[in-house]
C-alpha cells in the first residue's frame, strides 16, 4: 500500500492513469488478434487454443510489467492487479476467437 509521503513525492495523476489503461487496452487487443491468427494457422482446436491465448496473455502481461512498467507498476497504475494483470484480458478474448476462427477456416478449407 502506498503511504501519504509516497503520494506527495510521486502523485498519481488520473489523466496519466487513464492514458496508461488505454495503452494497455490497445496492446491487449492487438496481441489477442495476433494470437488468434497464430492459433488459426497452427490449427489449434478447443482447449489447446484457449490455453494458447491464456499463456500468450500471461507472457504479454509479463512483458508489460518488465518493459513498459519497468518492474514498478505501482507507479503507473492505481492497482497492480486490475491495472496490469486483469484489465482487458477477457475483452481481448472476443478478438482472439474471431481471428482464430477466421484463420482456421481460411487455412483448413
Amino acid at each position: 500500500m502506498i503511504d501519504e509521503r509516497e503520494l506527495a513525492i510521486n502523485p498519481i495523476v488520473p489523466d496519466s492513469v487513464r492514458h496508461n489503461g488505454q495503452v494497455i487496452a490497445q496492446i491487449r487487443s492487438l496481441t489477442a488478434s495476433l494470437f488468434g491468427i497464430a492459433a488459426g494457422i497452427l490449427g489449434l482446436e478447443s482447449y489447446p487454443g484457449f490455453l494458447f491465448y491464456l499463456f500468450g496473455t500471461i507472457i504479454v502481461s509479463g512483458l508489460i510489467w518488465g518493459v513498459l512498467a519497468q518492474g514498478k507498476p505501482e507507479r503507473f497504475f492505481e492497482s497492480q492487479l486490475s491495472g496490469l494483470w486483469g484489465r482487458d484480458v477477457f475483452g481481448g478474448l472476443s478478438s482472439f476467437v474471431l481471428t482464430w476462427t477466421l484463420f482456421y477456416g481460411l487455412v483448413r478449407s
